[in-house]
């Protein structure tokens, strides 16, 4: 895989993590594959939340052995205080920017948004949402929300549908019990309409022999999981 996109124009490269040193010094987390998009001198942009991308240039960079990240110097930072204000900024390069694959390679804009289906039968499992680079590339796949199925029971109809006597305004002094009742199902009610169930997410290693196939003109990926792969979801 190589770079990740962002926004329709921008293509995300790394994330600044955090200062190092004194001399304005960042930490960049990459989101590429290219190694040269943080060691190589040249133009980028930064991305502070909620704000357009500010040209700045790359002078110097080197990759920090055990730590996944860069380490990087931009022009015009030059004291801790600087590089701290970057932190949780978006390094990104304009989308026509994007580096020549290799063969198998993919960039991981092109991957989010793919359909996952299974390659013996091609039975639809899921979308990929996300990728994780943790030392092996790893496809977050998330699985159709089941719909909560119906109940007979009269808890789960609305309330307003339920065969309910209400006592007269005169009388509920009279039935305390038949208002805390009706209380009780309102509450109900507005939690069940609350309570939004948690996409369920499946991982799955992006390696030739599980992903044999990656079609990004037709939108799809087919799978061949190792057995158990998919109940663990």
């Amino acid at each position: 895989m190589t770079d990740r996109a962002t926004e329709k124009d921008w293509l995300l490269i790394g994330r600044i993590v955090g200062a190092h040193g004194i001399n304005g010094h960042i930490k960049v987390y990459p989101e590429s594959d290219f190694p040269e998009r943080f060691t190589e001198p040249g133009e980028r942009w930064v991305k502070k939340p909620g704000a357009p991308p500010v040209s700045m240039r790359l002078t110097s960079g080197r990759y920090l052995e055990g730590k996944n990240n860069y380490l990087v110097k931009l022009a015009g930072i030059d004291f801790r205080d600087q590089a701290e204000d970057l932190r949780s900024a978006e390094l990104v390069v304009p989308a026509g920017d994007r580096l020549p694959l290799d063969a198998g390679e993919f960039h991981v804009g092109d991957l989010i948004g793919l359909s996952v289906v299974l390659q013996s039968n091609q039975q639809q499992i899921g979308t990929i949402t996300n990728i994780f680079t943790t030392g092996h590339d790893l496809l977050e796949v998330t699985l159709p929300t089941e719909e909560p199925p119906s109940s007979e029971n009269e808890d789960s109809q609305p309330v307003a549908s339920q065969p309910i006597a209400i006592a007269p305004p005169s009388n509920l002094e009279e039935h305390p019990s038949l208002r805390a009742k009706a209380a009780q199902k309102l509450r109900r009610k507005a939690k069940r309409q609350r309570k939004q169930k948690k996409p369920r997410t499946l991982l799955i290693p992006f390696v030739e022999d599980i992903v044999p196939t990656v079609n990004i003109a037709s939108g799809y990926v087919e799978i061949t999981p190792p057995e158990g792969l998919i109940e663990l979801a």
